[in-house]
Formats: structure tokens, sequence, C-alpha cells
């Protein structure tokens, strides 16, 4: 049997091509899961407008993406959090708080897409990755602040008066 593929399938083919398979395998997954139509001249017409419509959107997403990923490698994310001695967080900034400080950005990014190998845990400067889209990932820059740096300062003031 003879089928056009509408959709990428695997150790098959990719969209668009025609491939022959065997008429169970066609009939019973491919026809009805709509990875495939049968090669007939009307569908290969009717395939090929529905691919270039499907490369447009696509090629328009990408283009979306790769602005996104501009605008977040543009300027630095500051997290503030609260910082115990020796600049270690009171916990960790993970992927969730990233995402939320993204979305006071009015960014909305799923933390599922960001990339962190593991949380953060002091004060710093930190790349993390987030994937935009298939072929779109951006380089965000974290900056981890002291969210209350005037209890720091005192605290350093009172070891510089006892040492002297």
């Amino acid at each position: 049997m003879k089928v056009i593929l509408r959709d990428d399938v695997k150790d098959l083919g990719r969209a668009g091509d025609t491939v022959s398979v065997a008429e169970g395998y066609g009939r019973n997954y491919l026809l009805p899961k709509k990875l495939a139509v049968v090669a007939s001249v009307p569908n290969v017409k009717r395939l090929e407008q529905e691919l270039n419509g499907k490369k447009g959107r696509e090629r328009r997403v990408a283009r979306d993406a790769q602005g996104l990923a501009d605008r977040l490698a543009a300027e630095p994310l500051i997290i503030a959090t609260n910082v115990g001695e020796g600049g270690k967080l009171f916990g960790s900034v993970t992927s969730a708080d990233i995402e939320q400080a993204l979305a006071a950005r009015h960014i909305e990014i799923d933390k599922r897409k960001i990339e962190m190998e593991d949380a953060i845990k002091t004060v710093g400067t930190y790349t993390v990755t987030v994937k935009l889209h298939a072929d779109v990932t951006a380089q965000v820059t974290v900056q981890v602040v002291d969210k209350n740096p005037a209890a720091a300062a005192p605290a350093k003031a009172e070891d510089a008066k006892t040492e002297k």
C-alpha cells in the first residue's frame, strides 16, 4: 500500500514522503491516527498545500522564538532572595523561581523548558538555558542577590569596628 506521510513517523519517513507499507500497518495504524493518507492525486495536492501552510507557520513561530531569545539575552534576570552567612541562600533558586521572575516581566515560559543542572544555592551570576522552540534556545543571565542588603552592611561595619 502506498501512503503519503502527514507527520514524521520514526523509522518510516518525514512528513510529505511517499512510502510503501504493509496493508495492515497502513489501514490499522497510519490511517486511523491520521499520520498518513492513501497516495492518490487529490490527496497529494491537498497534502502539499497543508505542508506549505505548516512550514510557513513553523517559520513564523521560530522567528518569534528567536525574537524572544534576543529579549531574554539582552538584560539579566535579577532574583532577590534571603541570604545567610557566606552568601549561601536560605533554600535555593529553582526553575520555578526563574519562571516567576520571567512572568513578572510578562514573559510566559513553562518551568519545564528552563534547563538547570542543579538548583542555585549561592549568591552570584549564573547562565541558564531556556528551550523556546525545537531550533531556538536562549541563554538567560540570572543574578541572585540578597533581598535585604542593608542587613549585611551593618554587620560588616560592626566587624570592622571590633577589629580596631
